[in-house]
């Protein structure tokens, strides 16, 4: 079962208020945990943890030793002595405020969780949760005047839209951990302050990992690489990527020479797509292996890519979902071009 079908109970809380260190708004640290009752700790369980709905596992690491990664450090002490967590998370909050130097950050609540007996991987173990809220909803309050109810307005957290978050399971500590995060409130250069400056944290080379690189190679060679070396159709490009997708969900094992050659037909355009996805390991600094257990979860995340679409003008999409050789292209005599399509059944 997965963590965020869970509520798991808060064994500690602390809270503290981190602004954005360019508009000089400063830190304010709680003196103590937070005491919860088993509503609101329910509450705040969903909150943190049902946001958390992708595969993509992370690890804390350091271009020199782990050691130097701030974060890691503390939460490694955390599950140490987890009765340090409220003096270790005072240094956190310390540490992101002077990560939150963009003029785009939003101040917020910044929250410590520990959490006892998670699930992760098909295993247990404690988790260190680290969560920030910036963002306040407008909500309605009724209240009863007299004879009558009025409504009036309050601001608060929506415990349906988490802004970001890491939760750090205690299995392979000696690498960094096992971490889920997300940042749902910034986009592009905003998003690093959480991922890379204040976490620095990076993807857990694993089949998930390996199965979506792997989708994003094709889908580039397919669509940007592919038309600019050889005379391909739309139609063309639909069919290698429908064979892509035939190949990931009818195999269990991924090899690059096989996938390589079910999805491609000509030896020439085989050995590009090899030069294409070196040269795209070096550029993105990703790493690849020729052989992986494929990720159905991966897989399942990248399916607007296998949805082929032809935009024909202004007049005309063809959505090809499913058999390529129903869809002919061709040019008439009088030099126009055109789409036979064969069905059975109108709808």
């Amino acid at each position: 079962m997965e963590a965020n079908s869970i509520i798991y109970e808060i064994d500690q809380l602390a809270i503290h208020k981190v602004g954005n260190k360019l508009e000089h708004e400063g830190v304010f640290i709680s003196d103590s945990t937070i005491q919860l009752n088993e509503t609101i700790s329910g509450l705040l369980s969903t909150y943190f943890f049902t946001p958390f709905k992708s595969e993509e596992q992370y690890q804390f690491y350091s271009e020199l030793s782990l050691e130097d990664n701030k974060v890691y450090q503390l939460v490694k002490e955390i599950f140490e002595q987890p009765d340090k967590l409220l003096e270790h998370s005072a240094q956190m909050a310390h540490h992101l405020y002077e990560n939150s130097g963009h003029a785009r950050i939003k101040g917020g609540e910044f929250y410590v969780a520990y959490f006892k007996d998670c699930v992760i991987n098909g295993s247990r173990a404690d988790a260190v949760g680290l969560f920030k809220s910036e963002n306040k909803d407008t909500f309605l309050k009724i209240y009863p005047d007299g004879e009558q109810l009025q409504l009036g307005t309050d601001m608060g957290i929506n415990i349906q839209k988490l802004d970001k978050g890491c939760i750090i399971y205690n299995i392979n500590a000696e690498t960094g951990f096992v971490c889920k995060v997300l940042d749902k409130s910034n986009k592009g250069n905003e998003t690093l302050y959480w991922f890379d400056y204040f976490l620095h944290v990076r993807q857990i080379f694993n089949d998930y990992y390996y199965t979506e690189q792997m989708i994003n190679i094709c889908k580039d060679f397919v669509k940007k690489e592919l038309p600019e070396e050889f005379e391909v159709s739309r139609a063309d490009q639909a069919d290698i990527i429908i064979k892509s997708e035939q190949y990931l969900n009818n195999n269990d094992a991924f090899n690059f020479g096989d996938f390589s050659q079910a999805i491609l037909e000509q030896k020439e355009v085989q050995d590009k797509f090899a030069d294409f996805r070196y040269e795209y390991q070096q550029e993105h600094q990703i790493q690849l292996e020729d052989n992986f257990t494929i990720s159905d979860a991966a897989v399942k995340k990248k399916k607007s890519f296998f949805r082929s679409k032809i935009k024909l003008d202004k007049n005309f999409t063809i959505y090809v979902h499913g058999n390529p050789e129903l869809i002919l292209n061709d040019v008439d005599e009088t030099g126009r071009k055109f789409y036979k399509i064969y069905y059975d059944n109108e709808q």
